[in-house]
């Protein structure tokens, strides 16, 4: 019989994949040799492949302008990088690489876009999109870029009364956005996103508040679905909608040029992952110019913004096996030298599940275990892996010795020998956010090292310590000793 783990991944998968091999029993991530990291560095350990976010740009930019071509469309393309996703500078400094446009959520969103100008990595004329409800902190923000010669910001209005703070604070001519209140899936909790401004209202809106004040100028219509950019008649009915409306608005604002539709393109979450990025986009471009032909309206500049498309598969959190636990006669604990609530806070908040793959040991039989975090909190744990409801992970091998006697002695494992190393990929997106990044950790836990790899200007793999473990005294400080 095939009972070997890498007999288990190559049966139920197509494998080796595009970011995963294994060379010598041993696991290589987007061509890193992840066991020559955690020699060098130890675990738990984050780490960033900074090369992998260009790629995906590319990709998304490729995609869409070809869609354009084959389909005769007037409009142009233009990527937002949605900042929330990851603010890191070494993230944001990667993306503007390939001359890309920025979404913002908040305030400080725009202080971290006038640092990446000073910087010389931002210029005035891309495209701020702002997104987000607006206090009065992002509204002065939005008027202190348009007072520094940034042309292209965009403040998309989340509701009515957003229009009124701007028009009161706004001392620069200003172009706007509006955002359509979107109606979420029949499943979801509530009928209509509480972000936007419904339908019916957006036309009398304009026509009653916008059009006639010379301070505006009405560019952009936005829309965002939750489920994501997905081959649904759900999805499909919420963008003829919306293109609809962008039509019917188009013949009584002629200044208006682009449609936004958000972001929402997936990562890969299961190396049984399947999405046709390539579908996907030639027909939102093809559903949108027959709409617009139809109605005699020419074709708007496509705006996406892209966030854990661009950022979440650069990563992954590589952690070792402390011990094993056999809890009862169907359960076996494999204990991590981390924490999930603290290091990837999706997987309890949102039950979000990530790849999870062995670093070593791939020619070992493989066994269904439970993973479970260092808290002594019940819901710090890992049971299920996307495909496969369960997870399996090579046996940890086990000795056995004799006493004086001859009998046989309990059990035991060695560790610290020929520790188990295990890899959650596709974190890039949202965790150190959510967790509250150099923050207070749950049961005071520090926040692991964070290594970012990149290429040198021959092709050579670099590493780089972007951060310590978190200290103890860093948190003692946060909570006032």
């Amino acid at each position: 019989m095939r009972t070997k783990y890498i007999d288990l991944i190559s049966q139920t998968y197509e494998f080796p994949q595009e970011e995963f091999k294994v060379e010598d029993n041993e696991l290589i991530f987007n061509t890193v040799p992840l066991m020559d990291i955690i020699k060098q560095y130890g675990t738990p350990l984050k780490i960033t492949y900074l090369p992998k976010i260009s790629q995906n740009i590319q990709k998304a930019r490729r995609w869409f302008n070809v869609a354009i071509a084959k389909s005769d469309y007037q409009g142009d393309y233009h990527y937002c990088y949605c900042t929330k996703s990851s603010h890191f500078e070494f993230m944001l400094s990667e993306v503007l690489k390939n001359d890309v446009h920025l979404e913002t959520s908040s305030a400080f969103d725009l202080n971290l876009v006038e640092t990446l100008h000073d910087m010389g990595q931002f210029e005035k004329d891309n495209y701020i999109i702002c997104n987000g409800c607006k206090k009065m902190q992002y509204i002065d923000n939005i008027s202190m870029m348009l007072d520094k010669g940034f042309t292209n910001i965009i403040p998309v209005l989340d509701s009515k009364h957003e229009f009124n703070l701007l028009d009161a604070n706004l001392n620069s001519k200003c172009k706007l956005g509006i955002r359509i209140a979107a109606e979420e899936e029949p499943r979801f909790e509530f009928y209509t996103s509480r972000l936007g401004i419904r339908y019916n209202d957006i036309i009398p809106f304009y026509e009653s508040k916008i059009k006639k004040n010379p301070k505006f100028e009405l560019k952009m219509l936005h829309f965002f679905i939750n489920t994501g950019i997905q081959d649904t008649a759900y999805y499909w009915n919420e963008l003829t909608k919306c293109v609809n409306l962008y039509c019917d608005l188009k013949k009584l604002c002629p200044e208006l040029d682009s449609l936004n539709i958000g972001g929402g393109f997936p990562i890969k979450n299961s190396l049984g992952f399947e999405y046709d990025y390539e579908y996907m986009a030639e027909e939102i471009v093809s559903q949108i110019k027959q709409i617009c032909d139809r109605e005699g309206v020419r074709e708007p500049d496509i705006f996406t913004e892209f966030g854990s498309y661009t950022v979440g598969e650069s990563s992954a959190v590589l952690f070792s096996i402390l011990q094993q636990k056999r809890q009862n006669d169907r359960e076996l604990w494999n204990m991590i030298d981390s924490s999930f609530m603290t290091t990837l806070p999706d997987t309890w908040a949102i039950n979000q599940q990530f790849i999870i793959l062995a670093i070593n040991h791939w020619d070992r039989e493989y066994e269904r275990v439970f993973l479970g975090g260092l808290t002594c909190d019940s819901h710090d744990y890992y049971n299920s892996e996307a495909h496969l409801n369960a997870v399996f992970l090579p046996k940890i091998h086990q000795t056995a010795d004799s006493n004086f006697e001859g009998t046989s002695k309990p059990t035991e494992i060695n560790y610290d020998e020929d520790p188990q190393y295990i890899g959650l990929f596709h974190t890039g997106a949202y965790q150190e956010a959510v967790g509250g990044y150099g923050g207070i950790q749950h049961c005071m836990l520090p926040a692991p090292k964070h290594i970012i790899i990149y290429r040198d200007e021959d092709g050579e793999l670099c590493t780089k310590l972007f951060a310590k473990e978190q200290s103890y005294k860093s948190m003692l400080k946060i909570l006032g000793y």
